[in-house]
């Protein structure tokens, strides 16, 4: 899945949303506890169950839910939660999280402040539990999705604080790992966010990924994310993942964890002209994590 470039008025009117929870906050330092941005906004946190639907029908019916059809029609909700693969859910008349049990704690920061942005962007309340339609529609609620995101990454990364850090630090995967420990936030949201952050104006591109060592005609996707930045995007908008999963696999070994290897590719741009990439890849257990940066 490729991640969404926002419209520059969608993510300044999210960038606000954000900025006003981090003052309230005193601009804090990072990391971020979260803890303290549900006090603000005076949010609960609860948990229900996907794997038993006996469980998650009785929890949603007992919400004093607002749209008449969710009401009428609580499946609609377990339908929405099951057919967009969707983790948590935001509650609008209790102000409350919905968050899946079967979420591993580690990503329980990133699933909060994504339902966080759905709770303050006021376009988000109506789309997300108003029109069945508009609900139910993958386009929406994709983009819907890719705005919490955003949202998400600006809050736990502290608006422009990790993008000022980030560029005072050499370029590469270092940099992404040490973010990460001074955020406490995933190796795999770090990269998403230094990629988008750090690449505005410079091509860089990230992959999460199966192990490259990964047989290509492996029956699920091989590359579940490709990350580009703004300027990568624009400058090589035909450079697909797999192109760049093939390339990865060439230069990482089969270690389980860890640093899997590293190399330079030269990629063709929108004009014809190549330009230099420097790859990097980082296996931590689960996913394998590539950053590519353009080299000057």
């Amino acid at each position: 899945m490729r991640n969404t470039i926002l419209r520059q008025h969608t993510a300044s009117d999210i960038d606000a949303q954000i900025s006003k929870i981090l003052r309230g906050l005193g601009n804090p330092e990072p990391p971020l506890r979260v803890e303290d941005v549900r006090e603000l906004l005076k949010l609960d946190t609860k948990f229900y169950s996907s794997t038993d639907t006996g469980l998650l029908q009785e929890t949603i019916s007992r919400l004093q839910i607002g749209a008449k059809q969710v009401l009428a029609r609580p499946a609609l909700l377990v339908e929405a939660l099951r057919k967009f693969q969707l983790k948590a859910l935001w509650v609008p008349d209790r102000r409350r999280i919905l968050i899946d049990k079967e979420v591993p704690l580690i990503k329980h920061r990133w699933v909060e402040a994504h339902e966080v942005t759905h709770s303050v962007l006021p376009w988000h309340q109506q789309a997300l539990l108003g029109d069945t339609e508009h609900t139910l529609a993958l386009h929406a609620q994709e983009q819907l999705e890719a705005e919490a995101n955003y949202g998400a990454g600006r809050l736990l990364f502290l608006g422009d604080k990790f993008k000022a850090e980030c560029r005072d630090l050499p370029p590469g995967f270092k940099a992404v790992a040490s973010m990460a420990k001074r955020y406490r936030n995933t190796l795999s949201s770090t990269l998403w966010r230094y990629v988008e952050n750090v690449g505005e104006t410079a091509p860089i591109v990230g992959l999460v990924s199966v192990h490259p060592s990964t047989p290509l005609n492996h029956g699920a996707p091989l590359v579940r994310y490709f990350i580009r930045s703004a300027a990568f995007a624009a400058r090589f908008p035909l450079i697909d993942e797999v192109e760049i999963f093939k390339f990865v696999r060439m230069y990482c070994g089969t270690r389980q964890r860890g640093p899997l290897g590293e190399g330079v590719v030269a990629l063709s741009n929108s004009r014809g002209e190549t330009e230099t990439f420097h790859f990097e890849t980082f296996f931590n257990g689960y996913d394998a994590l590539t950053l590519g940066v353009a080299e000057l």
